[in-house]
């Protein structure tokens, strides 16, 4: 009985590079029938992984209309993804046999599986990721590109921007730290977006603190708790904003204004509902004043 051979890839690139075609065309000389079995992320579109199933199987069938293109779910446990890789072939082609292929970067080295592997030469230093990071910023003017990037933000998850605000409290004159936007007539509490790189919210907090209120020392952030903000920006879109809300405790220095912040001023904390009440303070941050004074 011939074998099926069977491509282990992710193909995740706008179109197929020199090395692609290699591994497609030297796996069709050895066998009659090519199975090409593409990793899906768990991860629903992102810049590692931005081509979904549909969009690579067509690029692939593009190129070899006669290969049979099955997608199979990543798992945490290369284990279990040995498994799931033997099971899916073998329940959707009983009684066949398989010879699984891979080249530089491949599943090889995780593979713990039944079926034979055999690994191919590399033809050239051609690499998906340079591809896509080339290719990032280039805006095509067509249609196809157009309805491509629409395919695209239709096919994510709605998201929810985490953000962090603080509270700054100078516990001796009983004051509260606020900020103005540039332009803007109200108040707010410091803070912005968290971000990838930040190890926690907390992190996070004190990060946005340093960018916009300066060099000021202050004690650690105590959690006070979450609320989803009414950022005009997100009013008719999908995606919104949840904050996190912190407050720490003022030790010394001298707050000035920067990055995305005009101003600052001390507020004592006693005047923050007739503040709101009086549309003193940005109305996204109404919850936040409310959640401070009722804690």
């Amino acid at each position: 009985m011939k074998t099926t051979g069977v491509i282990v890839a992710r193909f995740q690139t706008p179109y197929l590079h020199e090395g692609h075609k290699y591994l497609i065309d030297e796996i069709k000389a050895k066998h009659n029938k090519v199975v090409v079995v593409l990793g899906v992320s768990s991860v629903k579109g992102s810049r590692r992984n931005p081509f979904d199933f549909y969009t690579r199987e067509k690029l692939l069938k593009q190129y070899s209309a006669e290969l049979i293109v099955l997608p199979l779910s990543d798992h945490h446990s290369d284990h279990t993804w040995s498994q799931l890789l033997d099971k899916l072939l073998l329940s959707t082609f009983p009684m066949e046999l398989f010879m699984l292929y891979g080249s530089r970067d491949s599943f090889i080295p995780y593979y713990s599986g039944a079926l034979p592997v055999q690994a191919l030469p590399e033809l050239g230093d051609h690499s998906a990721s340079s591809i896509r990071d080339e290719n990032g910023d280039k805006v095509l003017n067509s249609v196809d590109f157009r309805l491509g990037i629409n395919y695209a933000y239709h096919s994510t998850y709605p998201k929810v921007h985490a953000t962090v605000d603080i509270a700054v409290i100078n516990p001796t004159t009983k004051e509260v730290l606020l900020g103005k936007k540039p332009g803007a007539a109200e108040w707010r509490f410091p803070g912005g977006f968290s971000d990838p790189e930040d190890d926690s919210f907390e992190t996070a907090a004190r990060r946005e603190l340093s960018e916009e209120c300066g060099d000021i020392e202050v004690e650690g952030m105590k959690y006070i708790g979450s609320a989803k903000i009414n950022d005009w920006r997100y009013k008719n879109e999908t995606d919104k904003i949840i904050s996190l809300f912190f407050k720490t405790k003022f030790v010394f220095g001298n707050p000035r204004a920067s990055d995305d912040l005009a101003a600052l001023s001390w507020f004592p904390l006693s005047e923050l509902q007739n503040m709101k009440e009086q549309s003193k303070i940005t109305p996204e941050h109404h919850v936040l004043v409310d959640m401070l004074l009722n804690q």
